[in-house]
């Protein structure tokens, strides 16, 4: 079983920054894939970020290319999810998600994803 827990969430001005962190217990960290995903109200769970098991790969989506960064760091068991020029549009509860041990590659969808953090809100103001 993988535990993951979410921090760095909050309230931020359009244009403003956060730094969302990932804690994960449970598992050799390097062992799966790692990735972000945000679900808004109303809609559904979307992938925002992903990054294979080495960091050597990264994917992000259409609406955060060039404004977010994932990354990683093996030996703290944590990933990252810097987030710049922010926008309303962001606004979002943010999950910190895992794929089991041997899946290797970035997962591209939510379902793709075996292990999920809580969550963290962000809120992006006008």
């Amino acid at each position: 079983q993988v535990q993951l827990v979410e921090s760095g969430g909050g309230l931020v001005q359009a244009g403003g920054s956060l730094r969302l962190s990932c804690a994960a217990s449970g598992r050799t960290f390097s062992s799966g894939a790692m990735g972000w995903l945000r679900q808004a109200p109303g809609k559904e769970r979307e992938i925002v970020a992903a990054m294979d098991w080495s960091g050597a790969y990264t994917y992000y989506g259409d609406s955060v290319e060039g404004r977010f960064t994932i990354s990683r760091d093996n030996a703290k068991n944590t990933v990252y999810l810097q987030m710049n020029s922010l926008k309303p549009e962001d606004t979002a509860v943010y999950y910190c998600a895992a794929r089991g041990v041997g899946r290797l590659r970035a997962g591209l969808a939510p379902a793709e994803y075996d292990y999920w953090g809580q969550g963290t809100q962000v809120t992006v103001s006008s």
